[in-house]
């Protein structure tokens, strides 16, 4: 037999005095006991710390009976756990059953019998501290699952955020291009959420995963030659067909990536997504494969628009940084044409976002 848990507290409601005195000298000598008459005290002291492990209650009592005080009790979350053993003199056992629809644990009849009532309680308050010690380790694990998702994520991140610095490292213009960027298609994703043609897809933790995945849309750009990547001015024909591959080269290295993990990786499809598609034009003028509407995914058509409006704003080795207004002329001539009309209007409505976003992480930070 277990020991007696001598630090556990009982609450004892009863409306009658000589009651609560019997059932007091049975359970003071190894508990430490809390007695009132009273429904509505009984409540109050439940929800008072330290609460009670274990409640003996009364029935039939005036004004609020026991039926109604474990009613109150079960929808407190602050005593909603605290395991209540009926006292009762009724022997329908219809009025047994109700008491344990309602959730009380047990019942003891009266007159009571000190060895009964204390063999009651003690399984009682031993199922209870099975109960808690089992809480008490879930919690652990769920925190535990918690944190380490937490470093998952967090590895994850600075994994995409390095194997992207790759390519950028080798293209010395981009400077931020890559914090803007993500910053951009969040912006975007956010704003089209709640659009009849995109809530479907763009969920919460689709827009979280696209922010991750974003940086990644540049990545084939490691290989491209240094003679054609450097060049300070601009490209040729050839050039620009060689430039161009780096779609697919892109698109290609994340799909080696899902390959050899063996496992399908929700972040790495999407940024698998945005690397080949992120240049194809609503109107099927793009590359590498002509996409035209819906057939390009959402995801690449949002990085086509954050994309353009921050290669338009930033001086690169061969050309100067437009006006913020200037380029905002050219996506919206843009609209219908290389962009999905809606993202367009998307942008338009959070263009003073997408100029605070270009100064907060300017290529001189």
């Amino acid at each position: 037999m277990s020991p007696i848990n001598t630090s556990a507290r009982i609450l004892i409601v009863d409306d009658t005095p000589e009651n609560l005195a019997v059932l007091g000298d049975v359970l003071q000598p190894d508990y430490t006991v809390q007695a009132t008459t009273s429904g509505e005290r009984a409540l109050i002291i439940a929800a008072t710390q330290p609460a009670p492990d274990l409640i003996l209650l009364d029935i039939m009592m005036p004004g609020m009976d026991g039926y109604a005080v474990l009613g109150r009790l079960r929808q407190n979350p602050a005593t909603r756990e605290i395991p209540v053993v009926f006292l009762t003199a009724l022997t329908d056992t219809q009025d047994e059953e109700h008491g344990l629809a309602l959730g009380a644990v047990d019942y003891i009849a009266k007159p009571i019998r000190p060895a009964l009532v204390l063999a009651r309680v003690r399984t009682q308050l031993e199922a209870k501290r099975a109960r808690d010690v089992l809480r008490d380790h879930n919690t652990f694990l769920e925190s535990e699952i918690t944190r380490r998702m937490a470093d998952n994520e967090h590895i994850q991140a600075v994994s995409i955020r390095a194997l992207a610095h790759l390519a950028e490292i080798r293209d010395t213009d981009t400077g931020n291009h890559l914090l803007r960027t993500q910053a951009y298609v969040h912006r975007l994703a956010t704003c089209l959420s709640t659009h009849p043609r995109f809530t479907a897809t763009l969920t919460p933790q689709y827009i979280d995963l696209l922010a991750r995945s974003a940086p990644l849309h540049d990545i084939g750009k490691v290989g491209i030659p240094d003679h054609i990547l450097l060049k300070p001015g601009k490209l040729d024909g050839a050039e620009w067909e060689v430039m161009k591959t780096h779609s697919a080269l892109g698109a290609a290295a994340i799909e080696q990536a899902e390959q050899d993990v063996r496992e399908a990786l929700p972040f790495l499809s999407l940024a698998k997504e945005i690397a080949r598609s992120h240049h194809e034009h609503w109107d099927g003028s793009g590359y590498p494969d002509g996409l035209t509407g819906e057939a390009i995914p959402v995801s690449a058509r949002l990085m086509a628009l954050a994309d353009v409006f921050d290669a338009l704003v930033h001086a690169r080795s061969y050309k100067p940084a437009m006006p913020t207004d200037g380029a905002r002329d050219i996506i919206l001539a843009g609209r219908g044409s290389h962009f999905d009309p809606a993202v367009v209007d998307a942008f338009e409505a959070n263009y003073t976002t997408f100029v605070d976003i270009a100064e907060r992480y300017n290529d001189a930070q």
